[in-house]
């Protein structure tokens, strides 16, 4: 909870089941039930590519988010595999972040699939943390079909733990005062900040869970790790401040890809930067905002990373018009080296202005493919350059 506040905070963190495979079958009955894996073709391009999100019947195989797609094809080789829709996720992603705002205007969406919310304003006209959980789960079905999982708490930290805990159409709440002890039992990785050679090093002081984290002395966790040990030791003790941030007041938005396999292939590239510029863009226009500033984020083989920026003349919400700046930038990092990952993040934030229908890049155009994706779903308005070749007829 919050120094100083007198009274608990109420945080939910929210997050879509299985998100782009359950709305793939619920646009289509024929697959509810199958294992479907959305992602890259595991036939095509030599099986690279990785998992964007596995259906729960796919997970009971081992299939996971960001798998390599050959391996997911050999854990599950009678799975439904699909291509990423972006454009309709999309379409329902604003959908569910409409829903949020319906209950407080402190949304901060990570992803297209998940957000915190700030409820403690709305506790006296909705009702307590759990009954505008259940309330939002309830629209959240009603309106689009699917479920999500809610995790209620006083801190961003512990509500999005809980979130994961009780998959899929879950709802855990963790009672003020109680923090710690919720934690104390979990596999210290769970902990934001603990990638596996953190975890590792703990393990050498005897640290295997949350709460054997949370007993250390604060000297012997710096001694360890740093002034980075003390951030962790207060979260291990149920101890987050940090606010919900609304999109307007974050930074930057934006969307990143790595490769199962390191790529030269210049059209393979192209692709992957159209895909990433249309999803932020999609978020953009979601938030009802515009960048000013387009940044491409590159990683070559070596895993030499640099960054480089563009601030642009007028604030756009296209996705063209990113991947125009982007591809350009691109043009000046890339040298004989592959590739290894590419992000594009938009940033420069504020409300759209409205400019002509058929204006260069208009938001109007992107907002008309929008409404139709919504409306029809299935891939039925997209761009051609991201359309599977046709298959070559037989003479």
């Amino acid at each position: 909870m919050t120094a100083g506040a007198s009274e608990p905070r109420t945080i939910l963190h929210l997050d879509m089941d299985a998100f782009y495979a359950a709305v793939e079958q619920r646009d289509r009955p024929e697959l509810r039930g199958r294992p479907v894996i959305v992602g890259a073709d595991p036939k095509g391009g030599r099986g690279r590519g990785v998992v964007s999100t596995a259906s729960y019947e796919a997970r009971r195989f081992g299939v996971g988010s960001a798998m390599p797609i050959s391996v997911a094809y050999r854990l599950c080789p009678a799975g439904v595999y699909l291509p990423v829709d972006m454009e309709k996720y999309a379409a329902v992603s604003k959908q569910v972040m409409a829903i949020l705002r319906g209950v407080t205007d402190l949304v901060e969406p990570l992803s297209i699939d998940e957000a915190f919310l700030d409820v403690t304003a709305s506790r006296r006209a909705l009702g307590t943390g759990d009954v505008i959980a259940r309330r939002l789960k309830d629209e959240i079905r009603a309106t689009t079909g699917l479920t999500a999982s809610v995790g209620v708490a006083t801190c961003k930290l512990v509500a999005k733990i809980a979130s994961d805990l009780r998959k899929p159409d879950g709802l855990v709440v963790v009672a003020p005062g109680t923090e710690a002890e919720f934690l104390a039992p979990l596999p210290v990785r769970r902990l934001w900040g603990v990638g596996p050679k953190t975890e590792e090093g703990l393990a050498t002081v005897g640290v295997q869970t949350i709460g054997d984290l949370a007993a250390l002395a604060a000297d012997t966790v710096s001694k360890r790790l740093g002034t980075h040990g003390q951030d962790l030791l207060e979260l291990a003790r149920g101890i987050d401040d940090r606010p919900v941030l609304t999109e307007a007041e974050a930074k930057s938005l934006g969307q990143e890809h790595t490769y199962d396999e390191d790529t030269a292939d210049t059209a393979r590239l192209r692709k992957t930067l159209l895909d990433l510029a249309d999803g932020v863009a999609a978020r953009l226009r979601a938030a009802d905002l515009r960048c000013r500033t387009v940044t491409l984020k590159y990683r070559d083989e070596t895993f030499h990373t640099v960054t480089r920026a563009e601030t642009l003349a007028d604030p756009t919400d296209s996705g063209r018009r990113l991947f125009d700046v982007a591809w350009r930038l691109m043009a000046g990092v890339h040298g004989r080296r592959k590739v290894r990952l590419l992000g594009i993040y938009a940033s420069g934030l504020g409300a759209e202005r409205q400019l002509d229908l058929f204006a260069a890049g208009s938001p109007a155009v992107d907002r008309l493919r929008d409404r139709v994706v919504e409306r029809f779903g299935d891939g039925s308005l997209t761009r051609a350059s991201l359309l599977p070749p046709s298959p070559k007829r037989r003479s």
